[in-house]
């Protein structure tokens, strides 16, 4: 993925208070435990918010200026962008309420360590959102262009994006996340804001202009935000301290970074190629 900007996300779905679910399907209940969760947790919702309404006042007043301005490889990757945040946060962040109702009491049910469970969900999470991206990227001929000269993805191929480029990346990240969250107590709603700070760097590390993009901290919290629904509240994980929160956004970048080099010279012994600069 490349750090682009899009239409003008509505966040309020997946930001607001859950509806009551059963006390048997509720893994995260104990998080609920003391006072200091619930406040933080408050905390972080506005954050979230804040963020949501930045992001969208932002990247609607670039998407008046780019696509107005007549540049036809620009206006391709803002329309890419578009269908990103249309499908991936406004349409699937509208569906997590449900699911969060509906598929994480049964897949907390499932006989597995939860570990294991929160990366394969994790993983899952993330091969779907790259299917949006590249498709956005096979449309480039709709948007009056090529992949070659406008694109969202490492490649049209999907296959060569999650295994070369994207995905492969992300599983040390996820696997980052399931160790801290076997130590520490982190609700799924600081899980998504601390995520998403992780997505928002790895993207500026390819596009700087990421960074004033806040939407792609709720593209990459969004990966996140219903595996952490099924960590069992019950285990023996403490409250984290405040040491832990930047340490929670660095770490996996760090755990990715053995990964790097690793990736880019399969590719090159199977002579994968991808787009320039990607």
């Amino acid at each position: 993925m490349m750090g682009q900007f899009g239409r003008a996300p509505s966040w309020a779905t997946y930001l607001a208070e859950p509806e009551p679910i059963p006390s048997h399907a509720r893994p995260w209940e104990n998080r609920m435990t003391t006072d200091t969760q619930p406040r933080t947790d408050r905390i972080t919702r506005w954050l979230l918010v804040g963020i949501g309404i930045y992001s969208g006042l932002l990247v609607t007043l670039l998407n008046v200026v780019v696509l107005s301005s007549g540049k036809v490889k620009d206006r391709a990757i803002f329309l890419m962008a578009d269908g990103l945040i249309l499908f991936w946060i406004v349409i699937g962040g509208s569906v997590t309420p449900m699911l969060r109702r509906r598929l994480v009491p049964r897949l907390a049910a499932i006989p597995m360590n939860w570990r294991v469970r929160f990366v394969l969900f994790c993983t899952a999470m993330a091969l779907l959102e790259e299917v949006i991206t590249t498709t956005m990227t096979n449309l480039a001929p709709v948007f009056g262009t090529t992949p070659e000269e406008a694109h969202i993805t490492a490649s049209t191929n999907y296959l060569k994006v999650v295994c070369f480029h994207s995905v492969v990346v992300f599983v040390p990240m996820f696997i980052a996340w399931a160790w801290m969250l076997s130590r520490w107590d982190f609700s799924p709603l600081k899980v998504l804001l601390l995520f998403g700070i992780t997505g928002c760097m790895a993207e500026a590390s390819i596009n700087p202009t990421s960074l004033i993009g806040g939407f792609w901290l709720f593209v990459y919290g969004l990966m996140v935000y219903l595996p952490a629904c099924t960590v069992p509240g019950d285990r023996p994980a403490e409250s984290p301290r405040w040491w832990h929160y930047p340490l929670a956004v660095v770490l996996p970048l760090i755990a990715a970074i053995p990964v790097v080099p690793v990736v880019i010279l399969l590719r090159q012994c199977l002579g994968v190629e991808l787009f320039p600069g990607t």
